[in-house]
């Protein structure tokens, strides 16, 4: 009981004064995730290879190799072109940019991973900002919103629908049936409402709209040799992140093996590529990582889900509901990985003490009644994290590479657009579950 108290004082301290931004984010999580190690509530052992309770080192080295990726890519001068492209094709309007931008995001992250869409959206996104001397911080927050509504449509588009699927059985196309239909709707929902949001907020002045148009994308690109080896690596890299689980590979060794061959096709001295890496941002994830798992480590997230699973008391519905709101709230506290880790066994154990007498695993698993409770806890989950700066690994690396382009994106900045769309998004999900499920 002890270590519960003291595992969760460390957690909510470490929140607070990552909510208080008086100290950087990075040093209150290594802190954090310290004390966690130094009060015994982690092993070292556990912090550094519990699959269960320590760093996940899958999303670490994902991010690692698509930042070298990335980082080679710039050079070429391909997100210059990109960026030219996007914003003629808007025709230099601001909210229409974001909305474009918005757009294409979702759909990548459907299908790749939404913190390797932000990776390619973000460097276009600055350089567009730039050209327009525009601030680029509402445009990267609405483009981490909207990796995390895409990837919520497939099987591959967010880790916590990949952990859902592997535990209840489901395949690529339930997914697409169950739930992009749901996104395409939030989607259009957050257009309208990123569009109001920004609509007079949002200005540029008529002449560097005119330059913006005048621009000529082709000579962007400064090195097209480079340009093609990076676009066919690329291409490599998506194919297998779509393709990951039927080679029996994770997407961190596929991020790899595409920053290996890149690094030896361009032939460049890897220092400066390295360098570039979002340090900063990796040592957060790390810290967070320990401290997340410390708090599932003492049961705090097992007690406050089983708290709220007995409140509704076999009433089906009601439980689908308050599992996508209570996913929704602490997805955007915590991240989501370890959250469906710990809802995941006891979504089972409850189906198991509703219906007894069902032995066979599918039966129990697939039963009708227990279907909406699954698809409500993807939709919490991977919604959720839009809450919060700290909610999904998307925000956390736009955060990242804002601030290295000095713009910081503040945790009370994100909250201020990510709250209110994550709960009409939430709003949206409940109709949708009473309509679909239980009304018609």
């Amino acid at each position: 009981m002890n270590e519960l108290y003291l595992g969760t004082a460390i957690f909510i301290l470490s929140y607070i004064a990552i909510v208080s931004e008086r100290i950087h984010k990075t040093i209150i999580a290594i802190v954090g995730a310290s004390a966690m190690l130094l009060f015994k509530i982690m092993e070292q052992r556990e912090a550094f290879f519990s699959e269960e309770f320590g760093i996940d080192y899958n999303v670490i080295f994902l991010l690692i190799g698509m930042m070298i990726i990335i980082n080679i890519m710039k050079e070429t001068g391909v997100f210059e072109w990109i960026a030219i492209k996007s914003a003629k094709f808007a025709k230099g309007e601001p909210v229409r940019i974001m909305v474009t931008l918005s757009v294409v995001t979702a759909v990548l992250s459907a299908f790749l991973d939404n913190v390797t869409t932000v990776l390619l959206i973000a460097p276009v996104t600055l350089l567009i900002c730039d050209a327009l001397e525009i601030e680029p911080v509402p445009f990267l927050i609405t483009e981490a919103i909207a990796s995390n509504i895409g990837g919520t449509a497939t099987l591959i588009g967010d880790p916590p629908n990949i952990m859902i699927a592997s535990k209840a059985k489901l395949e690529f196309l339930d997914f697409i049936y169950n739930l992009t239909p749901i996104v395409i709707i939030i989607m259009v929902a957050y257009i309208f409402t990123v569009k109001w949001m920004f609509k007079n907020s949002l200005t540029v002045k008529p002449e560097l709209q005119a330059r913006i148009m005048e621009m000529k994308e082709s000579e962007a690109i400064t090195d097209p040799a480079l340009t093609r080896k990076s676009l066919f690596v690329l291409a490599l890299t998506a194919l297998g992140f779509l393709l990951h689980s039927h080679l029996g590979f994770e997407p961190a060794t596929i991020a790899l093996s595409g920053a290996g061959l890149l690094l030896l096709a361009a032939g460049k001295e890897p220092h400066h590529i390295l360098e570039k890496i979002e340090w900063t941002t990796l040592f957060f994830f790390m810290g967070l990582f320990i401290m997340v798992g410390g708090v599932v480590k003492v049961g705090l997230i097992k007690i406050l889900a089983e708290q709220a699973l007995n409140l509704t008391q076999g009433n089906m519905f009601a439980t689908s509901i308050l599992v996508l709101w209570f996913s929704a709230f602490a997805s955007a506290i915590i991240d989501n990985i370890p959250y469906v880790a710990t809802m995941n066994p006891l979504i089972i154990d409850m189906a198991k003490s509703l219906w007894p007498n069902i032995t066979e695993p599918m039966a129990l698993l697939h039963k009708p009644e227990l279907m909406p409770v699954w698809w409500s806890l993807a939709l919490g989950a991977c919604l959720g994290g839009n809450g919060t700066l700290i909610g999904a690994s998307a925000n956390v690396v736009v955060a990242g590479m804002s601030e290295k382009a000095g713009k910081k994106i503040t945790f009370m900045q994100f909250t201020k657009y990510g709250m209110p769309l994550m709960i009409e998004s939430v709003v949206i999900c409940t109709f949708y579950i009473w309509i679909r499920y239980y009304l018609i």
